[in-house]
């Protein structure tokens, strides 16, 4: 089997280009409560991509090894995760290794470096494929092992030397991941030179003997990580990990020594913005922190370009410090891994996507490997030579029985110190391992001690937003006759020098063994998702949060801890409490009037949008207290309470509100400029720790934007009244993004003549369709907005009312009013359908116009919204013509001028006269039929009551509207009367059906709370209960008394 491994490596490598494979991972968590749905489909190494809102967008992708690992496995014993059958489709971790590890080693094994990336999104399986969890080893620790055993196995004809080095890679700056000192300022400097190419100047290289010690610098590493990413108050999501295996071989008997990196990369995530909340930022995206994996992408792709013949000037390596490292790994002397890892879940389908296109351009790129021979054993060998050669002179020199003369004596000196170099040059490997071995017994000391404290303490251990991480740092809380740590929170503040970490923070102390916690003053201390403020008990399994972000579990005593499983403490769980805390929750979130029990893919992406920001957000408002910006940083969810026109829930996603608390100013940002603004907040924070700070100006400043105007709410004014032409006068209540009232909305709908004249009662339709074909002219007007909390707040600020209505191309907007709480408006527009179709009809009976109320700022020149006429066409009288009957007629309509009006007042007097042929028709026959029964009334038939028609009423000439149309019998006109009433009364029951759906308990809620609100809630269905039983039983005996009417005044009706 093993001659078969070699055969498929050097199979797999027998070409230069970079090898690609893709991996598909179960579900996580919250891809399960949330009931995902499986969009990627896997044949062979053929991987496809659905787009989960179009069912025939379908993207597929082929590449040199792909893995399902997404279902059909099951845990064993061991906890092995393997295949449900036996030669089944599911990827365990062994098959990965068996086709990418084996690979690699066989590679270094010959000589020729080796690089491995892992790439994806934060959670689509990276550290599992790479590092793996407790018995489902990844790549790096199962390469290590068959490293150690190849080299056992091949002792005899070879010397191996294995160095292995860590290092991270977080807003371009280098960590030595496995340093004994302090942290340097800016980190280590890469340097480059002819033969090494790039390399970082001062990184250790620690020599292992086995996969055991390895492991453990591993676990050094990852600690060093974990306490780093604290203190620089990082995201490891944002980080490069490199880990770097130097094997040296010595071929004794060929006096030759082959040296290969073996590079493994763990990128940093990958993943994009959400689409809704991704617009440009004013200052640069992507700053320091992005720059690497921005640079690698143009990397890859100029490669790429290159392999498929196109001409590249240049390809950027320096651009950045990972890619300066991975130079070789990519088109130069190494061959070449990449997995990419993906989720296989719809709402996570833009960055799976990225993540195979980004796949797709790394296989086009082609390396140049060749075996390595190391300078330094080059040396060795020539010395050895050189002695051979010397070794031979003084030989013939003593046979031919010379005596010793100066030149033999300078050949013995020069002998003898070849031989001091070579023994120099071959002890530098022990050298290397006794130094090391002392790191390995303190090492080893200090995890023996930090066991031994785990059965005899409580203790608290981080939580990491990177799984690899948590569980790392220990902090250990001992009896008070001991040393105690925490009485002056000493290591707190050495370990966890982050934000709003003070000095003195907070007084762990355990008496009795009882252990509490005292915060102390000016410290923030979360516990359990509640802020504490005075002196706590600590229970096994409490979650702590100390300062903005530093999330930690309290584990007791071991007589306190049972078979809990503690995985389920992950940082979602902590974030989630404190949202919870907050009152966010998926059921508030999700809340709507479908009544159904599946959570919505996208609120839940929405929710977990709100847990990963809530802690940014946190640190964003103490950088900002720190470098006393004035800023406050508070997280929305937009759409929460709003709806479209048609009443359907709008797409909800999270911005985040910014007050400058001095000028009143506030904006509103998207997720994806907080994150960028975030970034660059951190490098103004850095340079102010490091005492480099100078005042950035304004327009560079990430805590300031110019202002611009700021969506505070909307409201809905039903049009149904205009199918049947009855007025509509509201007081409509404008909801913010979240529910809060922002204004009272005093509005009108007005159906109109051409002119703009108010139609009657007479005018009512009782069959809306009889307006179809026929104009139609209507007036919306808008009076009053009252009590605007936005004025309120500050006086200098004014406001704009935006709205649509049907096909118009653009928004219109009121004028700007200023300072007023109580602004009057007074704005009224017309709006015409010349020809009425029954799309507008639809519209009119099903949806509301949306008054959307614009908040101004008058700071710093804020600009006013302006309605653009430019593709808007009018009326002669100034109405805005709506209903253009098609696309493509409308693109037409748009081209032609005073021609077009003209043939649209030509078509209107044709429809006129053809509708008075129609009625003088219909008049004959009712003549006729007047005639018949006159004749029948003079026969003796005198108790005949006439029906009246009303066709044959005079017809009303007054005006443009009235043409064509016909006066109603008295009967109809009591029908839309009783009609308009009953419009009248279910606008108020709307209301009060809006008012039940708003009306919540207070999150802080007692008994006595919840039975107020309780008979609050019976008072409020009471009313809407009588309100609407009135306004049915009111419509019900205007309709029987109408009908009673009509059967006294025919006699025929029944």
């Amino acid at each position: 089997s093993s001659c078969a491994m070699r055969a498929k490596a050097s199979d797999m490598h027998s070409k230069d280009c970079v090898k690609v494979a893709v991996r598909v991972r179960p579900f996580n968590k919250r891809e399960r409560d949330a009931g995902s749905r499986c969009i990627i489909s896997l044949v062979s190494t053929s991987i496809s991509i659905q787009d989960p809102r179009d069912c025939h967008n379908r993207r597929s992708f082929c590449f040199d090894y792909a893995y399902w690992s997404h279902s059909g496995f099951t845990r064993d014993q061991t906890g092995l995760f393997v295949p449900e059958e036996p030669g089944g489709r599911y990827a365990d971790q062994h098959s990965v290794f068996q086709d990418l590890g084996v690979g690699i080693l066989e590679n270094a094994l010959q000589g020729y470096n080796a690089t491995l990336l892992a790439y994806g999104q934060t959670g689509s399986g990276k550290s599992y494929s790479m590092v793996g969890y407790g018995p489902n080893k990844g790549l790096v620790p199962k390469l290590c092992d068959r490293l150690f055993e190849a080299i056992r196995e091949n002792q005899e004809n070879r010397q191996c030397q294995v160095f292995f080095s860590m290092l991270e890679i977080y807003n371009e700056q280098v960590v030595d991941l496995l340093s004994r000192g302090s942290r340097t300022a800016g980190g280590l400097r890469v340097r480059e030179e002819l033969q090494r190419g790039f390399y970082v100047e001062g990184l250790r290289k620690i020599p292992c003997e086995n996969a055991l010690q390895v492991e453990q610098l591993m676990e050094q590493g990852t600690r060093t990580r974990t306490t780093a990413a604290t203190q620089m108050n990082a995201n490891s999501s944002r980080s490069h990990m490199l880990i770097i295996l130097q094997l040296k071989q010595i071929f004794s008997k060929e006096s030759i020594t082959k040296q290969s990196n073996i590079n493994l990369v763990d990128l940093a995530g990958s993943e994009r913005q959400r689409s809704s909340g991704s617009e440009a930022d004013r200052l640069k995206e992507g700053t320091a922190i992005n720059l690497s994996l921005t640079t690698l992408g143009n990397v890859i792709s100029a490669l790429a370009d290159v392999a498929v013949g196109k001409k590249v000037v240049h390809i950027p390596y320096r651009d950045s410090v990972l890619t300066k490292l991975l130079q070789s790994a990519l088109g130069g002397n190494s061959r070449t891994v990449m997995i990419a890892t993906l989720s296989p879940a719809d709402i996570c389908y833009e960055e799976s996507l990225s993540t195979l296109r980004y796949a797709e351009r790394a296989k086009r790129i082609q390396n140049r490997a060749v075996v390595n021979e190391s300078p330094t054993e080059r040396l060795v060998k020539e010395l050895k030579a050189e002695n051979a050669r010397l070794l031979q002179k003084l030989s013939r020199m003593d046979q031919e029985g010379r005596r010793a003369t100066d030149e033999s004596k300078e050949l013995r000196q020069l002998l003898t110190q070849n031989e001091l170099q070579i023994r120099a040059i071959q002890t530098l490997w022990e050298q290397h391992l006794q130094e090391a071995l002392k790191d390995w017994e303190q090492q080893y000391a200090n995890i023996t001690q930090e066991r031994r404290m785990m059965q005899m303490y409580p203790y608290i251990l981080n939580i990491n937003e990177d799984a690899q991480l948590s569980g790392v740092v220990k902090l250990f809380i001992q009896e008070q006759n001991h040393t105690i740590p925490y009485r002056t929170a000493a290591i707190c503040s050495e370990e966890l020098q982050t934000l709003k970490i003070q000095e003195h923070h907070a007084v762990f102390r355990n008496e009795q063994r009882r252990v509490t916690l005292t915060p102390l003053t000016g410290s923030k201390v979360i516990v359990n998702g509640n802020a504490v403020y005075e002196t706590a008990e600590l229970q096994h399994l409490d979650r702590l949060i100390l300062g903005s972000n530093c999330t930690y579990l309290f584990v007791g005593y071991p007589s306190e801890r049972g078979g809990e499983d503690w995985s389920r403490y992950d940082y979602d769980y902590f974030q989630s409490e404190l949202a919870a805390a907050e009152g966010i929750h998926l059921s508030g979130i999700g809340e709507s009037n479908t009544g159904c029990s599946q959570t919505d893919p996208s609120l839940l992406a929405v929710f977990y949008d709100y847990i990963q920001l809530m802690p940014m957000v946190a640190e964003a408002n103490q950088i900002s207290q720190e470098l006393s910006k004035g800023v406050e940083f508070k997280l929305e969810i937009k759409n929460l309470a709003l709806s479209d026109s048609r009443g359907h829930d709008l797409q909800k996603d999270i911005v985040v509100r910014v007050t400058a608390a001095g000028s009143k100013q506030v904006w509103m940002w998207s997720k994806a400029k907080f994150v960028n603004r975030k970034f660059l907040m951190e490098e103004v924070y850095q340079q102010f720790k490091a005492a480099q700070h100078e005042d950035n100006p304004r327009d560079k400043d990430p805590f300031w934007d110019p202002v611009e105007p700021l969506l505070l709410g909307t409201t809905h004014l039903w049009l149904q009244s205009l199918a049947f032409r009855i007025p509509l006068e509201e007081q409509l209540e404008v909801l913010g993004s979240e529910g809060t009232e922002e204004a009272i909305l005093q509005a009108q709908l007005v159906p109109c003549t051409s002119t703009g004249l108010p139609l009657g009662e007479d005018d009512i339709l009782i069959d809306p369709s009889e307006v179809l074909g026929r104009r139609l002219d209507f007036q919306l007007v808008l009076d009053q907005c009252c009590g605007v909390r936005w004025i309120r707040e500050a006086r200098n600020r004014g406001i704009q009312i935006g709205f649509r209505v049907f096909d118009c191309s653009e928004p219109l907007y009121t004028p700007a009013v200023w300072h007023n709480i109580n602004p009057l408006l007074d704005h009224r527009v017309q709006f015409t359908s010349l020809q009425t179709s029954q799309r507008l009809l639809d519209y009119l009976q099903s949806s509301a116009v949306v008054l959307e109320l614009w908040g101004l700022q008058v700071l710093e020149g804020c600009s006013v919204l302006s309605s653009s006429l430019g593709a808007v066409r009018m009326t002669a009288e100034g109405a805005f013509i709506i209903d253009l009957l098609h696309p493509s007629q409308a693109a037409v309509r748009l081209q032609l001028s005073d021609s077009a009006e003209l043939s649209c007042s030509v078509r209107a007097l044709q429809q006129d006269v053809e509708e008075l042929k129609s009625l003088n028709e219909s008049l004959r026959k009712e003549n006729h039929s007047l005639r018949e029964q006159l004749n029948a009334v003079k026969n003796g038939n005198r108790h005949t009551i006439i029906p009246l028609c009303p066709c044959f009423l005079p017809l009303a000439l007054g005006g443009d509207g009235a043409r064509g149309r016909s006066l109603r019998p008295s009967c109809d006109a009591e029908f839309a009367r009783a009609l308009k009433v009953f419009y009248h009364s279910m606008t108020s029951v709307r209301g009060q059906l809006q008012r039940l759906r708003r009306h919540r308990p207070s999150e802080e809620s007692d008994l006595l709370g919840l039975r107020l609100f309780v008979d609050e809630q019976s008072r409020l269905l009471r009313d809407f209960s009588e309100q609407l039983e009135d306004g049915v039983s009111t419509l019900k005996q205007d309709v029987a008394a109408i009908v009673r009417r009509k059967r006294e005044r025919s006699g025929i009706w029944s």
